[in-house]
Formats: structure tokens, sequence, C-alpha cells
């Protein structure tokens, strides 16, 4: 056997891990959209089209959240049929073991995770976003920022509107501080984003002079142009405001800009760790109830063992969501919050790898 060639047996137990994913998955995500739609149903005074794109949108949502669960649940339920069919000991009683059963189940989760992995580089990450702006009052126009005001290389930016979409900002002031002095002020009425920085037109600077910390003068001049805000991307500027979502790949550029700007990152850290280390946890308990749960029906209380199995799903999931939310409010670091605990979660998975008896 190998990967390109498996064998029957492999087929076989992938096929029905596979199965039984797609089908939890796809009806407990369509079950959160439907449900969700209902709750706003009232706030989505739009056409029919617009409302199926908001229940399509929210459905790809609920698929980024509840894939990681759902290998869990059909690990559960694929290893409870085999075994109450018996077919779990007429495999082990062909020669197979524990490992080799369960190396179907590890291809396909893991195939799963990186699928997954990628469609958060794509714009598959801002649907939960863009479901919002459907339920605003203001329709195409709530993507519009207004009144920002962040920092730019120790410079203090505010910005009256940006249009991320036709990526356009309004009234832009530029302005530094040295102690309690005003050092300069430049204004903008437009800016446009090139896709390195933003080129602001019509510039107006207004250049404070000193003597011994009392205002003698001011010094203007007039640009045509000058290009500024190297790096803030459109969308890194909603990330930062709005707290909206970003892709994996602007995740990236905006925690680089941010640590340049000697800005806190700890939201951003813990979103990149929840993206990319915590569905993990779901392969880690994968391979731990697979091989907990009982290989033969003998002596077994099926509901006893569902309900154990779910629980402690359920429980886990809980615990590293908990401390995923207080890696975000920066109660704990973001690496103490996401990868310390699913770390630990995988020693003792992989110690029951190695560590379990290899027959029934």
């Amino acid at each position: 056997m190998s990967l390109f060639r498996p064998s029957l047996t492999f087929r076989y137990l992938a096929k029905h891990y596979i199965i039984n994913f797609i089908a939890l998955l796809l009806g407990i995500s369509l079950a959160f959209s439907i449900i969700d739609y209902f709750q706003h149903s009232e706030q989505l005074a739009l056409s029919s089209n617009y409302k199926i794109l908001y229940v399509y949108y929210m459905w790809q949502e609920a698929l980024v959240l509840l894939y990681p669960l759902t290998l869990i649940f059909a690990v559960i339920m694929t290893k409870l049929t085999l075994v109450k069919s018996s077919n779990m000991v007429i495999l082990h009683s062909f020669g197979y073991t524990k490992r080799q059963l369960f190396y179907p189940f590890l291809l396909v989760s893991v195939s799963v995770y990186l699928i997954f992995t990628y469609l958060h580089t794509t714009q598959f990450s801002y649907a939960k976003d863009k479901a919002k702006a459907m339920l605003a009052k203001e329709g195409v126009d709530s993507y519009s920022l207004k009144d920002l005001f962040f920092i730019y290389n120790g410079t203090f930016v505010y910005a009256k509107n940006i249009d991320p979409i036709n990526k356009k900002m309004k009234d832009l002031v530029l302005f530094r501080l040295n102690g309690n002095n005003l050092e300069y002020t430049m204004d903008a009425k437009e800016a446009y984003f090139t896709g390195k920085g933003w080129l602001a037109k019509d510039i107006f600077t207004r250049k404070l002079v000193y003597d011994n910390n009392n205002l003698v003068k001011y010094e203007t001049e007039v640009r045509d142009e000058i290009l500024t805000l190297i790096g803030y991307e459109p969308k890194i500027i909603e990330s930062i405001q709005e707290g909206k979502a970003l892709n994996m790949t602007d995740s990236f550029r905006a925690l680089k800009l941010l640590e340049e700007q000697k800005l806190n990152t700890h939201k951003l850290r813990s979103t990149i760790y929840y993206k990319t280390i915590f569905p993990l946890f779901s392969i880690a308990m994968v391979l731990i109830l697979f091989f907990k749960i009982p290989f033969h029906a003998r002596y077994m209380n099926l509901a006893f063992v569902l309900a154990i199995s779910l629980g402690i799903s359920f429980l886990v999931w809980g615990i590293l969501f908990a401390f995923n939310q207080m890696g975000q409010n920066g109660v704990i670091p973001p690496e103490l919050a996401i990868p310390l605990p699913i770390s630990i979660l995988w020693i003792y998975s992989l110690g029951i790898f190695f560590n379990n008896k290899e027959t029934i």
C-alpha cells in the first residue's frame, strides 16, 4: 500500500469518515445559517437575491467555525458505527493494528485542516463582514469608514472618511507632536491607495516654529502630491479601526506593520493563532477518541460512550475557546492562550498513539 494506491481497507474507512463528516458539516452549518437568517430577517429589507446571498455568507462563516468540531463528531459517529456492526473486530481479525486503522482518519482530518487553512488566505475570510454589511441600514455605504484616528511612524493621522471599496480617502490630516508642542500639520482633501501607500493630493503643510517653547511663527508649503501611509492597506485599516476580519495574507502584513509602528499586536496574534493553530485541537481529539472509544461492542454502553465522547469534546473546545478570548482581550499573552494548551493536548494524544496496545 502507498499514499497514491491505498488499500481497500484504507479507502473503506476514509470513505465512511468523509461521508459522515460532509453530512454532519452540511447539516449543522446550514442549520446555523438558517437560524441566523430568521433571527435577522426583519433587518434584511432587501430583495430575495440578497437574502439568499446573506444565508450563503453566513453558511461560509459557519463552515469555518464548525469544521473542527465536526471532524470530532464524525470520528465518534464512524467509530461507533463500525464497532456496533462488528466491522472493527473483523478488520482486527485480518491483522490490522489500531494505528493502521487510524491512518485513514488522520489523512482525512489533516486534509480538511489544510483545505480550510488555505481558504483563510482567500475572500472566504470576509464572509461574515459581508453578511453584516447587509444588515446595516446604510447598505453598501456601511463599508465606508468615518472619523479614523491612528499612528503612522510617530505621526498622528486623522481621516474623515475612507472608502475601502474604491480605495479612496477624504479630508486627511497628519500632525506630529514634540512633547507638548505641535511640530507641523499636513492637510489633504483626498488620497488614493496606489498598492504601496496612499497618494495624497493638493497638500497644504504648516510648520510651526518655536523659541523657548513659545510659538513664534509658522511656515506654509503647498505641494501637488505626496506618498504617505506606506503599508496601510484599506483592509488593514478596516481591521485596526473596526475590528473586521482579515485573511491570513493580510493578517501577516498587518502584524508586520503594527510591529514596525510599535503598536499592540496581541489581538492580531490571537486571530492568527485561532485560524492556524486552534483547529489542530480537533485532530488531536480525533486521535484520542479513536483510541479511547472501545474497539468492540462487548460490555459497551453505546449511549454512555456517545454522551461521554461528546461531553469531553465540548469541554475541551470550550476551555480552548475561553483561553482564546482571554488572549484576544489581553488578559494573558496569545502564545499562552492557544499554542501552549494545544501543544499540551498534542503531547497527551501522541503519548496515547505510541503507548497504546496495537491489538484489542
